[in-house]
């Protein structure tokens, strides 16, 4: 697991190279605010997070249980989820809002135009809204 990059992962990269081609300036893996942001924008008072599907157990077919040290792999990944929730409460505490843009969203049979994702998150941006979900359209 040390070989696993919690920074500037592919899906990151997309997601930041199409926001900032729109115009958008941000900040990255903001410290001073809880669960690390991947992009801060101060001037909206918005963070966006990029989760990988199977690290945050999101409820899509990009994750599977895995089938060895299953205890250890429910903790793990539990964990995550406790922590991600925690973190989104404690910014939305402070007056942030929060989005939040799932592997599936650009990646697997489910996945979106990534100009459609960036397009959803420039609008979410620009709105004042309180949250944002961005997930493939893997759901019937």
């Amino acid at each position: 697991m040390a070989a696993i990059c919690g920074k500037d992962t592919v899906p990151e990269l997309i997601i930041r190279r199409g926001l900032h081609a729109k115009g958008f300036r941000y900040r990255l893996h903001g410290r001073a605010l809880p669960g690390k942001p991947d992009m801060v924008f101060a001037q909206y008072r918005a963070v966006v997070f990029v989760h990988g599907c199977f690290w945050h157990g999101h409820d899509c077919p990009l994750f599977k249980w895995p089938r060895s040290r299953e205890e250890f792999w429910r903790k793990k990944i539990g964990g995550n989820q406790a922590r991600d929730a925690r973190n989104q409460s404690a910014l939305r505490s402070a007056g942030w809002r929060v989005a939040t843009v799932w592997e599936c969203a650009l990646k697997g049979r489910g996945r979106l135009q990534i100009s459609d994702v960036t397009e959803a998150l420039a609008t979410w941006l620009r709105s004042g809204a309180g949250s944002l979900c961005v997930q493939g359209d893997w759901h019937d």
